[in-house]
């Protein structure tokens, strides 16, 4: 193919560039780590860069995303789930049953009811007397009645401002008071947390967990619903009020042994009461109080160091580290370093959108030898042009790599990303799923995996990758082959050449193309436009491999600057891949090289 296209042209690319039978889905069980041109001394590490477990607003746990990991062969995980979660910074403490609304420090709290069953009688009232003798106010009376022999339920779900009490249950002991009005064998109050989704194990298939409290007359311990189910029962005595102590984790340990309790979400909590076989079941609840330990500074992330190392123990061909979701500016993901978690204060959970703000934060884990990701950057500069003249102005806010690859609008993002290369804003671009769900991690919409050439899977050496630019990432429905860029045979992917040269040599690697797959090399200018014009200032054509090599040798002409990168098109237009740029320069950039990106360049003749 000889004509150059525009970059947005190239976003178009369908069919009529296909070649070949259409490309489809990858078969799960296909191999990840394919054999190619491997750089000397490197692997190719694949890693999943944005997940969320039972610390964050979700329904996934730890246990999950590492069973996906290792049926598809991702060597990393970092965990990143939202830093205020972990900490339960300004969570709820406390619900008084006032009424169906009840604001804490300014934030919401809601009741909403629902039915389960067939009850013929599901009656909530808030009323003055009784109440909890510690706690002044209104009670929730709750009354059912099911004519049938099956159950019937009324129940309410407390929904709290931005899901501010959904973390794990870790270290976690909910107090609540009853009085028992008319309970027995067929009218329980009900206590229900609806928790994580785990892999089959034990025997049990893979589901969400569930944690209920039934009290009325029956104790123990016991699992239904083929073992997702686990029940507590409590006996409380009629016409008095009484204090539950409701030991979150330890229950969840005492049912199911083989689990990691700790690693299990309050995705949902639920309160209400059910009936059977025409019984009245009627009681009142008052007083909910959250008990949560092991949240102060890095308390938390020690409580995850304690899961991370029974999974290394479970999940061996999966390495973990830590990370956070900084959630309280622009979002940013922390990796390693000398972990820590930011201190908020006194302030309140709630995002400040400043750009000072998450500078702040970038220099916050900067300082505490951490890498920093700009997370779904269009969220606050909602335009490929808006986050283009971010990136500019603020050199990507100081952070070392961007999700290109999101939640968010693939060719708005690509349009910030080419306007920043071509200012030579050198940060790494990277896919990510920012999976909270933990079930499927190929079938799901956003499913990016990011993948460096590296010496090991020590974070030393992937941060060493990263800073470099030695990334690509992937889209693992469709392709799961290793790329890679070399100029001269000297300056890698994400590198840095600067020469006199007229031309350069340039090899591209990508293994394993499948079938109707494209491959196409985008070029950009590198002008130093500025915010005169913070837009691409790219062409694109399709290029054609050796296919028993993988490689396609080209000359690129270099008489001005430029940056080279590659995409991986399905026949339908879609990237598949993509790659981190190149640079040929013809002078030193003004703010300079990383040392990173410096491999093996300088004046050539």
């Amino acid at each position: 193919m000889t004509s150059a296209i525009s970059r947005r042209g190239a976003l178009k690319l369908g069919a009529a560039i296909g070649i070949g039978t259409a490309v489809g889905p990858v078969p799960v069980a296909a191999p990840l780590r394919a054999a190619g041109a491997v750089p000397p001394g490197k692997r190719a590490v694949s890693m999943a860069m944005h997940i969320h477990s039972a610390f964050s607003e979700g329904t996934a746990s730890m246990a999950a995303h590492l069973q996906q990991a290792t049926d598809l062969g991702v060597d990393v995980i970092w965990w990143t789930d939202h830093d205020f979660r972990m900490q339960a910074h300004g969570y709820r403490q406390a619900v008084r049953f006032e009424g169906l609304s009840e604001p804490e420090n300014g934030r919401s709290w809601t009741w909403n009811k629902i039915l389960e069953g067939k009850p013929d009688l599901a009656v909530g009232t808030f009323v003055d007397e009784p109440h909890s003798p510690d706690e002044p106010g209104r009670a929730l009376r709750l009354q059912a009645r099911t004519p049938a022999a099956a159950w019937g339920a009324l129940l309410y779900e407390g929904v709290a401002w931005n899901s501010t009490y959904t973390t794990s249950l870790a270290a976690t002991v909910l107090e609540l008071d009853v009085l028992a009005e008319n309970l027995g064998p067929d009218a329980e109050l009900v206590v229900r947390v609806l928790s994580s989704y785990r892999p089959a194990t034990e025997g049990r298939r893979a589901g969400r967990y569930t944690l209920e409290y039934r009290i009325g007359q029956t104790a123990g311990r016991w699992t239904e619903n083929d073992g997702l189910l686990g029940v507590v029962g409590l006996q409380v005595t009629s016409g008095t009020w009484q204090r539950l102590r409701l030991d979150l984790e330890s229950d969840v340990a005492a049912l199911w042994p083989d689990i990691v309790a700790a690693d299990s979400g309050i995705h949902r909590l639920r309160v209400g009461v059910r009936s059977r076989n025409g019984a009245l079941a009627s009681g009142m609840v008052d007083r909910l109080r959250f008990l949560r330990s092991r949240r102060d500074g890095d308390e938390s992330v020690v409580l995850q160091d304690e899961m991370m190392r029974e999974y290394t123990r479970r999940y061996p061909a999966v390495r973990q580290f830590h990370g956070t979701e900084i959630s309280l500016v622009r979002h940013l993901n922390a990796f390693g370093g000398n972990f820590t978690l930011p201190d908020y204060g006194d302030a309140p959970p709630t995002k400040i959108t400043k750009v000072e703000a998450a500078i702040d934060m970038v220099n916050f884990v900067h300082a505490n030898n951490g890498l920093v990701a700009f997370n779904h950057p269009l969220e606050d500069a909602p335009s490929g042009p808006q986050l283009a003249r971010l990136l500019i102005e603020t050199n990507a806010l100081g952070a070392d790599m961007i999700e290109v690859g999101s939640k968010e609008d693939f060719e708005e993002s690509v349009f910030a990303y080419d306007a920043a290369a071509r200012n030579a804003v050198f940060v790494t671009a990277t896919g990510v799923s920012d999976d909270h769900g933990g079930q499927d991690w190929v079938q799901q919409k956003q499913r990016w995996i990011t993948s460096v050439w590296a010496d090991s899977t020590d974070e030393r050496d992937l941060f060493v990758a990263l800073r470099g630019g030695r990334a690509w990432f992937w889209d693992p429905q469709y392709w799961r082959g290793q790329l890679d860029i070399l100029v001269r045979g000297t300056v890698p992917m994400g590198g840095v050449l600067v020469t006199p040269a007229a031309q350069a040599p340039v090899t591209i690697t990508v293994t394993d193309l499948p079938d109707g797959a494209t491959v196409h090399l985008v070029t950009g200018e590198v002008d130093f436009a500025g915010l005169a014009d913070p837009a691409p200032a790219t062409t694109s054509r399709q290029i054609e491999l050796d296919r028993q090599e993988e490689r396609a040798h080209l000359v690129i002409p270099t008489g001005t600057s430029c940056y080279l990168r590659v995409e991986i098109r399905n026949v339908d237009g879609d990237v598949i891949g993509f790659s981190n740029p190149a640079w040929i320069l013809k002078d030193q950039p003004r703010n300079g090289i990383p040392v990173e990106r410096r491999g093996s360049y300088g004046w050539a003749g």
